[in-house]
This record gives C-alpha cells, structure tokens and sequence, in this order.
C-alpha cells in the first residue's frame, strides 16, 4: 500500500516534473488531496472500496465536501 501511495503521489509529480510543487504535503506545494472515510493502512486489500471520499482538497482549496447525513 504504501508504495502503491508513493507512487500515485510523488511518483506522478516525478513523471510530470513537477515534484518542486506537487506530490507532498509540505509548506508551499499545492495540497490537492482526499480524506477518506478509512484508514486504508489498516484494513485488508478486498475492503479498500469500502472507503468513502469525505473530502477534496485540490491547490489546498476544499473543492467537495460529502454531505453529512442527519440522523
């Protein structure tokens, strides 16, 4: 999991040689990334579709937020 991470991660901002901006969540990079409901290093591969998007964040702007259900 954790390479699979680094790799849709740093390993992208490589490819587009953007990695001075992109690919990790330090001070002055864009910060696009997903909360997700799991922790996905805690759970078994054949339940990683369970996790669900709470929110996205893209140039560190909050671009969606999933709506909270009442009960």
């Amino acid at each position: 999991m954790t390479e699979a991470i680094r790799a849709w991660t740093v390993g992208s901002a490589t490819a587009e040689f953007a990695e001075t901006y992109k690919g990790r969540l330090q001070r002055g990079m864009l910060a696009d990334m997903v909360i997700l409901s799991t922790d996905i290093f805690s759970v078994p591969a054949e339940q990683l579709w369970r996790a669900q998007v709470l929110t996205t964040i893209v140039g560190g702007r909050v671009v969606y937020e999933r709506p909270v259900k009442s009960p």
